[in-house]
């Protein structure tokens, strides 16, 4: 097998965030479900933004924010994502460059904007996110480069992927062309929503082998398997699953082999601000410490701290240097 150009390659929806501070009631005032993503049209999307207060805005996506993180840890990384060729399609073009990412995907000319996602941050640090695809909608087989995929070692999707028909496509050629050149597949599930819109999709995934690695939290391993009972759905994950990782907040990480179940435990924080991309940066610390052929125990340790820093703040691409992170804790980087 020939040397690999990117450690991870992502493939995602190419997301620009736009976060607000807010409370349960502006939730509830505006019919929006606590935690959740909701896919809105432009009409809603403009509504939702006139009613948020002043807000922070920045690049997201979540296998971006998740590339983002391993390109931090010092990793070779690379990004799928469809943007168009505005002002904002650019800014997230320039930002994700910035990051020593590759990122070549060409930019829709006409169609829809460039998507956005209004989060709403409440005071218990929970996030909500309304999303408008905008032209992530249109990413297709047609960008995905069949040499990028087979040069990564790990090519990773988001389970947003699955809302948009082409999308979809493109995640399954994606997957093909990386088995096909001896490569590895991880998924993350995204959102318990998204489970629940593609449940049995998502099983024959990880059941046939599409997908290597499976990324969840309690909420969506819950909806995957349609049981709040944790030690029940786990077993029902190792037997269908590879290897899986369950993240559970405060209580740390569970990694899901045939062999055996690794506990790993949280990071301490000071303060939980923002939850927006702990998800997306736990991947990124463990997929790091994958291809650095590090053991699960580790591989949860750097993703537990990927995480921890993120939730700190506001937004969910890190503010400071993850690599320099993981040599004060004594995590090989």
């Amino acid at each position: 097998m020939a040397a690999a150009t990117y450690d991870v390659l992502g493939i995602g929806n190419a997301i620009f965030d736009i976060l607000v501070r807010t409370d349960d009631a502006f939730l509830a005032q505006h019919g929006m479900v606590k935690g959740s993503m909701a896919l809105i049209d432009e009409a809603r999307a403009a509504a939702v933004y006139q009613a948020m207060g002043p807000a922070t805005e920045m690049s997201g996506g979540s296998a971006a924010n998740t590339i983002f993180g391993v390109a931090g840890f010092g990793a070779k990384a690379a990004y799928v994502g469809k943007v168009k060729d505005d002002q904002i399609g650019r800014m997230y073009t320039h930002d994700i460059r910035a990051a020593n990412v590759a990122f070549t995907t060409a930019a829709a000319t006409d169609g829809p904007a460039t998507g956005c996602s209004y989060i709403l941050v409440t005071p218990d640090g929970e996030r909500t996110m309304n999303t408008y695809l905008g032209a992530a909608q249109d990413l297709s087989p047609a960008d995905i480069d069949s040499a990028q995929i087979a040069a990564s070692s790990i090519v990773y999707l988001e389970g947003y992927l699955w809302d948009p028909a082409n999308a979809k496509e493109a995640f399954l050629k994606a997957s093909k062309i990386a088995h096909d050149n001896k490569r590895s597949v991880a998924l993350t599930l995204s959102d318990a929503f998204c489970v629940g819109r593609y449940r049995d999709e998502f099983l024959d995934l990880i059941r046939t082998g599409t997908v290597d690695l499976v990324f969840a939290n309690e909420a969506e391993l819950a909806s995957l398997y349609q049981t709040e009972d944790f030690d029940k759905a786990l077993v029902q994950l190792r037997n269908d699953a590879q290897l899986a990782v369950v993240t559970r907040s405060e209580k740390g990480c569970v990694v899901a082999g045939k062999d055996a179940v690794t506990p790993v435990p949280a990071c301490p924080v000071k303060q939980v601000v923002d939850t927006t991309g702990a998800g997306d940066l736990f991947a990124a610390g463990f997929l790091f410490g994958l291809v650095r052929g590090l053991g699960h125990e580790q591989c949860g340790r750097l993703g537990a701290l990927a995480a921890a820093e993120v939730i700190q703040h506001i937004g969910a691409r890190p503010q400071a240097s993850l690599k320099e992170l993981a040599q004060g804790a004594g995590l090989p980087v």
